[in-house]
Parts: structure tokens; sequence; C-alpha cells
């Protein structure tokens, strides 16, 4: 019965000097941070971006709200332009229905398009190789019809679009297999 005792006590000792060599927290002092780069009584309400080896950097509190406001305008700016880089719409098999995940950019060639009246597009509708050659042309047909309506809802006028169904006849790739297939279902959407 002593040697149970015995054992206990020691891994109730062990246990001890395991949570007691466990016990630091981790967070830092000001004392830590000091000899460092940036203290932590340097910072201030502005942020600053470095970069380079000349340690100049970009801080946002030398901006007046009105360059603010022209920096937030340029971001949201390229952000649709980088959208607007996505011209090629993928549809599930058997289906004309277009895809959550492409929505956002297809507003963004909407709104792009009803801002610039004169720019035209070309919608290429597609289908892979399974069916007759009648029925993939009528469902390239239906995606970019899809497509389409999709956009003039989004304020593009019907004179700015040109709708053409290719069918199985320009496959983006060859072969066969579901990977190959899902290439092949799409509608490019392609700038006059």
């Amino acid at each position: 019965m002593n040697i149970s005792v015995q054992k206990k006590a020691i891994v109730m000792a062990m246990s001890l000097g395991l949570l007691a060599g466990c016990s630091t927290t981790g967070e830092t002092t000001d004392e830590d941070m000091q000899g460092t780069e940036v203290a932590v009584g340097d910072q201030q309400d502005a942020s600053t971006v470095y970069g380079g080896d000349d340690q100049g950097g970009v801080s946002s509190s030398g901006l007046t709200d009105a360059e603010r406001e022209q920096a937030r305008k340029a971001a949201e700016q390229a952000a649709e332009a980088a959208k607007r880089d996505i011209t090629v719409f993928y549809f599930d098999f058997d289906t004309s229905e277009i895809q959550p995940e492409i929505r956002d950019v297809l507003v963004a060639h909407g709104q792009f398009l009803a801002a610039n009246p004169g720019q035209a597009v070309r919608l290429e509708g597609h289908a892979d190789e399974r069916g007759t050659k009648e029925y993939n042309l009528a469902l390239g047909e239906r995606r970019a019809k899809a497509v389409e309506r999709f956009l003039i809802v989004n304020g593009v006028s019907r004179g700015q679009i040109e709708t053409v169904s290719y069918g199985e006849e320009k496959p983006a790739v060859m072969g066969s297999g579901s990977s190959t297939w899902a290439k092949n279902r799409r509608v490019e959407l392609i700038y006059k």
C-alpha cells in the first residue's frame, strides 16, 4: 500500500512541475518590446506600410478624407477590372442555369457595358460532345441567351450583345471524360 501512495505522490509532484513549467501566458509587455524597431508607445492611430530598402512607407495619417475616398474608389475599380478579366463562364451538364459563383463577374461586365454603350460583345455558347449536334447547338444557344438576359437585367442594351452557338463544334479541350466535358460546357464573352 505504501508503494501505491508513493507512486501517487510522485505522479502528483510531476504534474505540478509540468503545470509550473507551462505557467507563462505568452503575453508581450512594453518592457519586452524595448529595443525592438517599433515599441508599443510609439504607435499612433494611423497605420504605415513599409516596403523596400529605403524604409520609406505610405502612411494613412497624411491622407485627407477626399484622398482616402479616391483611393477606395480606385481599389473598387481595380477589383471590377480584375473581374472583367474572367470571360469564360462554365455550366453544369445539360443546363443553361448561371452558376451563383459567376454572377458577380457578370455584374461587373454588365456595369462596364452599361457605362460604355459603344462597346459591344459576342457571347459564344458551347456544349460538350455528348448529345446530338442539333441538341448541342440548341443548348449552346440557351446558355448564350441566359448570359445575355443576365447582362440586360444589369443594364446592358440589347444592341450591344450578339449571341452565337457553336454547340460541340469548338471544344476548348479535346478528349472525353468529366473534366474535359466540364471545360467545354461554357459561354465565352468576347469584347469587339
